[in-house]
């Protein structure tokens, strides 16, 4: 089935990797509702890796680790999807997963049947332990098509990470999303990495295939598996108005039952989100004004005739970013103009002679949900 928006969920892997248990997801699940962020649309739980048993069983079955998820995986399914939200797994396209546990190699049709009997509707599909002998792109081919018969809608997330050619191959596989990166850490330099790759790689993105960023970090700080030395709220605000503008799917990495009122604002702002919601589904662009690439400009057209425009400044320094009407699709002698207001400070924003500008401390974004009125 073809998703029309990014996926929006919460991931168990960046801050507790193999430390789960089927508590710990259950309970966060509890949060996504009384937090608000379900009501936000963050509506997958999904468990990563290091959920089963070191060996499969006798039939060749995967088996959930029994200390971990005593009541098994259909069981949290179940409960999951009482509670409206929807459920999450994780497998591999090589020998093993990359934790060295059971993966799905020459197994996919078995397992694909096992997630669906187990209730699962998202699939996490990696790419560890790849023998050097198997082709990436048929392994995933052979995932597809095992997911699209195993009886149930099982969204198929690729996390090949722009490997092997990937942005040439992965819309042929059935995947829903495909990771275009490596994974993601709870630093500046990180997201800073990650968004650049983005440069190049947007028109192999969109309805359909959603370039996978990676998982947010936000409201990490430094702590749990990928924490790092964290990121200041202000990068935290750059990481997600970037990846809500370049329409990557939206999965939550922090431990959300202790996270604080600040990122909760921004994982649930309204203007981000009702950009990276937009069910138009155009892709963006980006403007690099003199070939200033630490100075990026995203644009994306909207539902509606409005419009997004982000100022972003990767520097170490303040710098005036800006873009010209005109590069919108808005001539100057247009008898119109663009405004709107900026989604962390609601302060209006307007082109003036044609002309968007901010001046930017290090690290931080501008966004604007914009509309063409009469100048």
């Amino acid at each position: 089935m073809i998703k029309n928006i990014p996926p929006m969920g919460w991931n168990t892997w960046n801050t507790f990797a193999e430390n789960i248990n089927e508590e710990l997801v259950l309970a966060s699940a509890e949060t996504l509702l009384s937090s608000g962020l379900k009501a936000a649309g963050y509506e997958y739980v999904v468990v990563d890796d290091c959920w089963a048993l070191r060996e499969r069983d006798k039939d060749g079955k995967l088996v959930p680790d029994p200390e971990k998820f005593p009541h098994g995986m259909k069981y949290v399914a179940d409960a999951l999807h009482k509670m409206g939200l929807k459920f999450g797994m994780y497998s591999c396209s090589g020998a093993m997963t990359c934790a060295s546990y059971p993966a799905s190699l020459d197994r996919e049709y078995l397992d694909a049947r096992t997630f669906a009997r187990w209730g699962v509707d998202f699939l996490k599909y990696d790419y560890c332990f790849k023998p050097v002998s198997a082709d990436g792109k048929n392994l995933y081919r052979r995932m597809g098509m095992a997911l699209a018969n195993s009886g149930r809608d099982i969204l198929f997330s690729g996390c090949s990470w722009g490997m092997d050619d990937t942005p040439a191959w992965i819309g042929s596989t059935g995947a829903n999303m495909w990771r275009s990166t490596p994974d993601i850490f709870d630093t500046w330099d990180s997201v800073k990495d990650l968004f650049k790759r983005q440069y190049h790689i947007l028109p192999y993105g969109g309805v359909g295939c959603f370039n996978d960023m990676d998982m947010l970090i936000v409201g990490m700080h430094g702590k749990g598996h990928v924490g790092l030395s964290g990121c200041t709220d202000d990068e935290y605000r750059f990481h997600f108005a970037a990846w809500c503008m370049l329409a990557s799917p939206l999965m939550i990495g922090c431990d959300i039952r202790s996270m604080d009122e600040t990122t909760k604002q921004i994982l649930t702002d309204p203007v981000l989100l009702s950009i990276v919601k937009d069910p138009r589904g155009n892709r963006p662009y980006f403007l690099f004004y003199y070939g200033n690439e630490d100075l990026p400009v995203i644009v994306r057209a909207l539902d509606g005739g409005d419009v997004a425009v982000g100022l972003f400044n990767l520097t170490d320094g303040r710098a005036n970013v800006w873009v010209t009407a005109d590069d919108i699709g808005v001539p100057v002698f247009s008898g119109k103009t663009l405004i709107g207001k900026e989604a962390y400070t609601g302060e209006e924003g307007r082109f003036v002679n044609g002309t968007l500008s901010k001046e930017l401390p290090p690290h931080s974004c501008a966004v604007w949900r914009m509309k063409v009125v009469n100048a």
